[in-house]
């Protein structure tokens, strides 16, 4: 193979011509929309019990302020947006079922507030394990993303480790609160 064709091939992914400029920026839109979709619809399940029955709670020691959570989300959905975006416009055969994977963990992300704070009122100390298993599967299915991500894009894998790290950190507080309340 020529060098010039490789380069070709290795740019656009698999040889195919790339998304026009304004395809790519719509999809960018379209990554960050859905990923501030999930933290707008956490936030919806969240919002009335982080000062109702969250305010009461046993919080584990190392626990950030409230005040902390909601920029450090929206610095992580923006990274998860861009990371997507970086993959998706490749184009390669491995790009599907890596977006495959950044599906799962985004449905597992928002399935993970209602569950913690939301179902608290309602069944109490379970809902905080159903928490706890929800967030141990989304660290599962973003640390998979990530080794979908990587070989791709290497900054789209990179992007998502804080994420993974974050999420472990939450984690950490989900149990805490599972156990002492």
């Amino acid at each position: 193979m020529r060098p010039d064709r490789e380069e070709t091939t290795t740019r656009t992914g698999s040889g195919r011509q790339p998304y026009s400029a304004g395809i790519q920026v719509a999809a960018l839109i379209g990554f960050l929309v859905a990923s501030l979709l999930v933290a707008a619809l956490g936030g919806l399940a969240s919002a009335a019990n982080v000062s109702g029955w969250y305010a009461t709670a046993d919080k584990a020691p190392w626990s950030p302020p409230n005040g902390v959570f909601g920029p450090v989300w929206t610095i992580l959905y923006t990274a998860m947006a861009v990371a997507a975006w970086l993959v998706w416009r490749k184009r390669t055969n491995r790009t599907r079922p890596a977006m495959a994977a950044y599906a799962i963990q985004l449905v597992l992300n928002l399935a993970w507030t209602p569950a913690f704070f939301a179902l608290y009122p309602a069944l109490g100390t379970p809902a905080l394990w159903l928490g706890l298993i929800i967030i141990l599967a989304l660290i599962a299915a973003v640390a998979v993303t990530v080794l979908f991500f990587g070989p791709i894009s290497r900054t789209a894998g990179l992007l998502l480790l804080p994420y993974v790290s974050w999420l472990v950190f939450a984690a950490s507080l989900n149990w805490w609160a599972a156990v002492h309340n």
